[in-house]
């Protein structure tokens, strides 16, 4: 069972996240490692928000994969290389995610493992058995 808190003595989010989310129960937990913004052909777009597109289809593809949702997402972990326009950014988090709002981590980082990505994003998921 996952519940969701944004305790009061604290800042509400900044952005569309929650605070914290207490895993209880009998659960099955899926952890990822971090997915690029690479589309099955290898192809890796410039725009680093169309490879955060990319990288959330490959989360979401993990998901299905495992018998999942994105309702069993409950971290994400942003690393960003550059100039990243947030507020497409955080509207393109939201079409995917669109009510769901797992705990998240966004990071600028000076590079990744290779100059053309731009984003990694690492991802926990859990679902009740």
């Amino acid at each position: 069972m996952k519940t969701y808190r944004n305790p009061e003595n604290i800042h509400g989010p900044l952005a569309a996240y929650t605070h914290q989310i207490e895993v209880t129960g009998q659960t099955r937990w899926l952890v990822l490692s971090g997915q690029v913004g690479k589309d099955l052909k290898g192809n890796i777009p410039e725009d680093p928000i169309l490879q955060i597109e990319l990288a959330l289809e490959n989360i979401i593809k993990n998901l299905k994969a495992a018998d999942m949702e994105v309702k069993d997402l409950v971290k994400l972990v942003f690393y960003l290389v550059g100039d990243t326009d947030n507020t497409r950014r955080r509207d393109t988090i939201s079409k995917v995610l669109k009510e769901h709002m797992p705990c998240m981590t966004v990071l600028y980082v000076a590079g990744l493992a290779s100059p053309s990505l731009k984003v990694e994003i690492d991802a926990w998921a859990c679902a009740d058995v």
